[in-house]
C-alpha cells in the first residue's frame, strides 16, 4: 500500500470488485454509525431551510406514533436487506454464513450469538441485512437482531434500524416477537453485552456466559428452540487498547457501564482513506457458524433448576460448535474457549 508522511493510504489502482466492497462498508458506516446517521438528514435543512421547525416537529410525531414498534416485532423489510450495497459490505472482509442444520419455519428460535465484538460486526452483517445470503439458507424464517432499547432513542438511527428489522432486546419485546401467534422468526441476541466487548482483543476467545441465563428463561418461557452461533473473526475486526482486569483503563470504562449501561473500549481501527487511524474495521475473515437447534418445551413458570440445566446443555453445545470447528477458521487446536 502506498505510505505519505508515515500513513498507510488506500489504493486507488485496486479492482472494481475491491472498491465496491470498501463502498459497501462506508455505506454502512453512514446508515448505522450515529454521526453518520445525522450527515443524511443535513440535506433536508438544506433544501428546506425555513422550514426544519416544522421537519422536526412531525418527525417528533411519527415518532410518538410509533413508539411502541421496536418492542413490537418491528418491521423490517426485505428489499432493503437485500440491497446489492449490503452484499458489498459482507465482502469487504469478507463476511460469511456457515450453516450446520435446518431450522424448520414452524418453530421459533433464540440464536445466541457469540462473541460480542466492539460492535458485533458479524451480526449486523449476517441477520439484519442479508449481505451473506441467510435468507436463502433458511427460506420461511425472520430474522430480528436485537439491540439496547436506547438506539431506538436516537433520530434517524431509530428508522434505520427498524428498517433493517432490530428490535427491543428486552423481554417484553422477546415475548412479543416469539408469541404463538408467530412462526418461524428468529430472534438474535449479542449475549456477552458490554461487559464482553471490554474482553474483544484479537485472538482472544473470551465470553460473558456463565451468569448470562436470561436468554434461557425466554426460551422456556416461549419454547423457542435455542441455537448457539460461533462468529470466527469477530474479535479480529477492531485491535483494543490493553485493558486487564485491574488496571485504570478497565476500571473507568467498568465504571462507566455501571452507570450508563455501555462500555467504552479504546480501538485502533482504520480511517475511510488510510489504513492508520480512524473508527472502520480493518478487512479481517468473519465465520459465523449456526448450530443446530436444541430443543426446549414450553414452561410457563420455569424453575431455577429447569434455567440451570438448560443453561448447562446450552454451554456445552457451544463449546462443542467452537471445537468443531474453530481450527477450520484459523483457531489453534490449543485454543480453548474461556467462559467468564
Amino acid at each position: 500500500m502506498p505510505q505519505f508522511l508515515g500513513i498507510e493510504w488506500i489504493d486507488i489502482f485496486s479492482s472494481v470488485e475491491r472498491k465496491k466492497t470498501y463502498l459497501g462498508m462506508v455505506a454502512h458506516a453512514t446508515l448505522t454509525y450515529p454521526i453518520g446517521n445525522m450527515l443524511l438528514v443535513v440535506p433536508l435543512f438544506l433544501l428546506f431551510p425555513f422550514h426544519w421547525f416544522l421537519l422536526v416537529l412531525l418527525y417528533i410525531a411519527l415518532v410518538y406514533y410509533d413508539r411502541k414498534t421496536p418492542s413490537r416485532g418491528g418491521y423490517g423489510l426485505d428489499f432493503i436487506r437485500k440491497w446489492k450495497i449490503n452484499q458489498w459490505y459482507a465482502g469487504y472482509f469478507p463476511a460469511k454464513v456457515h450453516k450446520t442444520a435446518e431450522l424448520p419455519k414452524d418453530k421459533n428460535y433464540i440464536l445466541a450469538y457469540h462473541p460480542h465484538g466492539i460492535i458485533s460486526m458479524g451480526g449486523w452483517v449476517n441477520f439484519a441485512s442479508n449481505g451473506s445470503g441467510i435468507m436463502e439458507m433458511y427460506p420461511g424464517i425472520t430474522f430480528n437482531l436485537c439491540t439496547l432499547g436506547m438506539n431506538f432513542k436516537i433520530p434517524i438511527r431509530r428508522e434505520i434500524l427498524l428498517l433493517f428489522g432490530c428490535i427491543d432486546c428486552s423481554k417484553e419485546s422477546i415475548e412479543y416477537a416469539l408469541g404463538p401467534k408467530n412462526k418461524g422468526r428468529a430472534i438474535v441476541l449479542v449475549i456477552g453485552g458490554a461487559a464482553e466487548s471490554l474482553d474483544a482483543h484479537p485472538g482472544r476467545h473470551e465470553l460473558t456466559l456463565i451468569n448470562r441465563k436470561g436468554f434461557v428463561r425466554e426460551a422456556l418461557l416461549t419454547g423457542a428452540q435455542l441455537v448457539p452461533v460461533y462468529s470466527f473473526g469477530e474479535n479480529d475486526v477492531f485491535e483494543q487498547a490493553a485493558n486487564p482486569p485491574g488496571s485504570r483503563l478497565r476500571k473507568w470504562q467498568e465504571a462507566l457501564k455501571k452507570s450508563m449501561g455501555i462500555s467504552l473500549p479504546v480501538v485502533k481501527a482504520r480511517g475511510f482513506l488510510q489504513y492508520s487511524i480512524g473508527w472502520l474495521p480493518f478487512r479481517r475473515p468473519i465465520n459465523t457458524v449456526i448450530g443446530a437447534p436444541i430443543h426446549v418445551k414450553k414452561t410457563e413458570n420455569p424453575t431455577k433448576e429447569q434455567i440451570n440445566e438448560l443453561h448447562e446443555e446450552y454451554v456445552k453445545r457451544l463449546t462443542e460448535l467452537f471445537e468443531e470447528h474453530k481450527e477450520r477458521f484459523g483457531v489453534s487446536k490449543e485454543t480453548k474457549l474461556t467462559l467468564k
